[in-house]
């Protein structure tokens, strides 16, 4: 990646720039010194010099009588554009910063709705929040206060010693971010909270911004360094100082990256910290820098008089063997490594997102969305887009994709460009969507919840309704990061994998929610694109569970089911950027790619011969790999597929003789209901063993599991529900507490006794009479099965 820098070759202002701002339809507004307003089109042509009353009132070219300083703008802030609503009029409007201590609500053709006195002292900072409801302002007399959208005073937040150089709102417009000297502080807007206030730079610090997709924060001062926090005030990363003051910086909207501003140096940064690019324009020292709304472009304020443009051009993707480069705004170059094949595309647009995945690449612009083909390069599927609205994130599986769009929302297409739903949910943001917080599969489509990030709601594609009954799926902790598994392993159920922010890692079924911990201390996480697997950087170490679906199988050998290594060539905060086949691919803290490729193929291989009840092509797999790993994930999809002989071999093969044991035990019971509902029970699912028995009409075997499990409240329910067998539950709970020599306490119990009197040779007699019919009821089963079977290798060899 890499900066392409366009600069105007004509200075249009005679002064310093103090300020740019992007409009809703990609307009840029250039505010100086020289009391000019200019504007510039989106690639960074002059259009003209707009008109503004501010400057005109107070200009000495207007009114040469005037006897008061001139003022000068210090920031302007665009009213942010509503999201599902297009270009309204509310966004015809910005907010303008004076030295003469007020600010001027302004209409886009240059007239002053209104004037409001807000500071003693130049207004250093202002910036509405995120919904347009609310505006802040941070003066040279150190004052912060909030305003009304319409411009009356709602609170005054702050009065501190420090000139307030900078502002910005958090993600849920509940705090307010500013400089204090030095420090940075986090000022909630309710009275009577505590500010969260730390020592920050070692020089004054000029600008702070704070995104509203990461929540992460970035700061830069007289120290000639930026650095990196999270939302507690954690450093994440400090750069090394450069010859000169940061004096300006800004996130692009998706918290991607950021840009840094210092005097002849524009600097393009990763959210981790690392630089993508940098650049060295004739520019001066650079006082403000603007996103367009897409995050392609940039624009800067030169202290020589420059609006500076940059492009964000030369970003790569790769998958197997092709590598898709976008070569400027509106070309991609696509290069099929193995045959050296290249294609370059061209678009009558510009470029504002690409994925490249499952054979398909996907290219959105302003206009249309484009998706090709990795066997057609020459004739894409062409998607209208909704006028106004930008692509924001852009996720596939191996069927369909989606896009998150700020004026519709989420729409999920086929790659023939079908729409197949567009779900939604209360509350939902599209512009608080990131990579992180959507993931989508063949049948699913999970979200996480922004208000409340314990929540993620699940969506069945083939409606675009709610899983169930409409109720999301709760977390015990908010979430950071979500993620379905693409590929159903032998378990034929969908997998949804989660890292909340105290970094541990849990795995649950999205149907039938059963959420399971699988990992602590985990700095990231991808399933792999082509088997039922998951890798993950745990606790300094390089992790691959081969089949995660062990955890509601038999969690006991689920540390045998994982691969690990040393991983700490990873180092912290290291991001997953594709887990492809035996190949994984993770991204360094400093931007280096590492690629770890000594994954074993056999699992893979494991999963589809299961898949097609393959059980003794698995276990001749097994037994020529001699992986301990192996035969593991053998024992779990064997118990998973109710096959007892392959299972009792894995389990003899990892020496877990208890294990052996008990499918032995399994093995002798005659009815096939019977055996379902014991390795039920292996898997720890006691109301599953019991639903099973019921249904079959196997009840004394219903009561004989509670009485085992020793849930003696629930045997004689089932005893008293079904009328029969009270006594033999009365019997079996005597004898226990015979054996440990205490009294009955449970009230139930001793209402029956006195009622119904217990002789063991009657309970035996019902007994040998219950085992006798599930032994014959068995054994007709058998006999059906079994001729249904002959039946039908009768017919495939005629």
């Amino acid at each position: 990646m890499r900066l392409k820098i366009h600069q105007d070759g004509t200075s249009r202002h005679s002064d310093i720039v103090s300020c740019v701002g992007w409009t809703g339809n990609n307009e840029l507004y250039s505010c100086g010194d020289d009391q000019r307003m200019h504007r510039w089109n989106g690639d960074g042509d002059y259009i003209g010099q707009a008109t503004c009353a501010i400057f005109d009132t107070h200009s000495k070219h207007s009114n040469p009588n005037l006897n008061a300083p001139p003022v000068y703008i210090t920031d302007i802030q665009w009213f942010p554009q509503a999201p599902g609503k297009g270009q309204n009029v509310a966004s015809e409007m910005y907010a303008a910063a004076g030295t003469d201590g007020k600010f001027y609500l302004c209409s886009k053709v240059g007239r002053v709705e209104k004037l409001v006195d807000a500071h003693k002292g130049a207004v250093l900072a202002l910036k509405w929040n995120y919904e347009g409801s609310a505006l802040v302002t941070a003066g040279e007399d150190g004052n912060l206060k909030i305003w009304s959208r319409t411009g009356m005073l709602r609170s005054g937040l702050v009065s501190s010693g420090y000139p307030i150089y900078s502002v910005s709102w958090s993600p849920d417009n509940d705090s307010i971010l500013y400089t204090n000297g030095r420090n940075l502080v986090i000022k909630p807007i309710q009275p009577a909270s505590k500010p969260t206030l730390w020592k920050a730079h070692d020089g004054v610090i000029l600008k702070v911004d704070w995104n509203m997709a990461t929540n992460l924060i970035v700061s830069g001062g007289e120290d000639c360094r930026y650095k990196v926090w999270d939302s507690f005030g954690r450093q994440i990363y400090c750069s090394v100082p450069h010859d000169h003051p940061v004096t300006s910086l800004a996130w692009n909207p998706a918290g991607e990256m950021f840009a840094v501003g210092l005097f002849n140096t524009l600097r393009v940064c990763d959210k981790l910290g690392w630089s993508y690019a940098v650049e060295k324009p004739e520019c001066g020292s650079i006082f403000n820098i603007a996103w367009t709304p897409d995050g392609t472009q940039v624009a800067c304020a030169g202290g020589n008089g420059a609006v500076v443009f940059g492009h964000i051009i030369d970003r790569r993707l790769e998958w197997k063997n092709y590598e898709v480069t976008l070569l400027d705004d509106r070309k991609i170059r696509v290069h099929e490594v193995v045959h050296g094949a290249v294609e370059n595309l061209e678009f009558r647009d510009r470029v504002v997102k690409v994925s490249l995945s499952f054979g398909h690449l996907i290219v959105a612009t302003y206009a249309q969305c484009y998706v090709y083909s990795d066997k057609n390069w020459n004739t894409p599927v062409i998607i209208d887009m909704t006028n106004n609205g930008r692509v924001i994130c852009i996720k596939q599986c191996p069927e369909f994709f989606l896009f998150v769009d700020n004026a519709t929302g989420i729409q999920v297409f086929s790659y023939e460009g079908r729409l197949i739903c567009s779900p939604k949910y209360p509350g939902l943001r599209p512009d608080f969507i990131t990579s992180q917080a959507i993931s989508l599969s063949n049948d699913t489509l999970a979200i996480k919840d922004r208000t409340d990030e314990k929540l993620i709601y699940v969506f069945e594609l083939n409606t675009g309704r709610l899983i169930g009954d409409g109720t999301p799926i709760k977390l015990p902790c908010e979430a950071l990061e979500i993620a379905l598994n693409q590929v159903i392993g032998p378990s034929g159920c969908r997998q949804l994998a989660v890292v909340d922010k105290n970094r541990e890692m849990f795995i649950t079924p999205v149907y039938k929610p059963d959420i399971k911990k699988i990992g602590t201390m985990v700095d990231t996480f991808s399933w792999n694109d082509e088997a039922d697997m998951i890798s993950a950087v745990v606790d300094w170490k390089f992790v691959v569970w081969y089949y995660p679906n062990v955890v509601f199988i038999d969690a006991d050998i689920e540390p045998m089911t994982r691969f690990e290594k040393d991983g700490s060539m990873f180092g912290k905060n290291a991001q997953f950027v594709s887990f492809n086949g035996t190949q994984c691919t993770l991204r360094r803290a400093d931007g280096a790619l590492i690629t770890a490729n000594n994954i074993s193929p056999l699992p893979a291989m494991l999963q589809e011969i299961v898949k097609k009840k393959q059980w003794e092509e698995a276990i001749r797999l097994c037994r020529f790999a001699k992986m301990k790993e192996l035969w593991a994930c053998l024992a779990a999809m064997s118990v998973s597929g109710q096959d007892l002989n392959t299972a009792e071999l894995s389990y003899a093969a990892i020496e877990q003789a208890q294990k052996v044991q008990y499918i032995c035990y399994i093995r002798d019971i005659p009815s096939q209901e019977g055996r379902a509902a014991e390795l039920a029970l292996m898997r720890k699912q006691p109301k599953e063993a019991e639903a099973i028995l019921v249904s079959a009409g196997l009840i004394y075997r219903a009561i004989m599991l509670s009485v085992n499990l020793f849930r003696w409240e629930r045997a004689l329910e089932l005893a008293v529900k079904h009328k029969t067998h009270v006594d033999t539950v009365l019997y079996f709970r005597e004898k226990y507490l015979r054996q440990i020599g205490r009294k009955e306490f449970i009230k139930s119990y001793i209402q029956y006794s006195n009622g119904i009197s217990v002789d063991w040779e009657k309970i035996r007699a019902k007994i040998e009479m219950e085992e006798n019919n599930e032994r014959q009821k068995g054994t007709r089963k058998g006999g059906e099965e079994k001729s249904t079977h002959e039946r039908t290798r009768t017919n495939e060899s005629r």
